[in-house]
């Protein structure tokens, strides 16, 4: 359908994103196994715990997407004993153009951090092997996942705190 100035609509504008940096801006490695001689045969349980945070910076159209992974190695005894433990802030500043208002913060928390992941899984391999672990290959993250069970707690606990 023409408009009426005989021209053809334009095709809307595609998101663009670029990455203008990244860099760990807090890591913490503790091998407690070493500290405490645990010795471990088994298979350990780890737990990954991921939390996201975006924030505008002062230039036009750029923020810092803070992915925050807190990795936890323990024993599967009937005691557990910690094994190792990571904590991770990696940053990574994003330039983001042509994304609609409402659509920046869902844009910011699952299509930046997935950009970061494979960054983020080098690193985590990187730091157990150093620290004398078999790499640790982490799984793929959804992201979208992680956002839609931030947004259910974040209302649950508003619920809460409006009751």
């Amino acid at each position: 359908m023409a408009e009426e100035n005989g021209a053809a609509p334009q095709p809307p504008t595609p998101p663009r994103m670029q990455i203008l940096g990244q860099f760990i801006r807090d890591l913490s490695f503790e091998n407690i196994a070493a500290q405490k001689s645990i010795q471990t045969q088994t298979q350990p349980d780890i737990q990954v715990q991921v939390a996201l945070d975006a924030r505008k910076r002062e230039q036009e159209n750029q923020f810092d997407v803070i992915v925050k992974l807190k990795i936890e190695s323990k024993t599967k005894d009937e005691t557990p004993q910690p094994i190792f433990l990571i904590e991770l802030d990696y940053v990574g500043i994003f330039q983001v153009e042509n994304v609609p208002q409402e659509q920046m913060h869902p844009f910011l928390m699952i299509e930046c951090p997935r950009m970061l992941f494979p960054f983020l899984r080098r690193i985590v391999s990187d730091i157990t092997r150093d620290g004398g672990f078999p790499p640790l290959n982490l799984e793929n993250m959804d992201f979208l996942a992680i956002y839609r069970n931030e947004l259910a707690r974040r209302a649950e606990s508003k619920k809460t705190a409006d009751a």
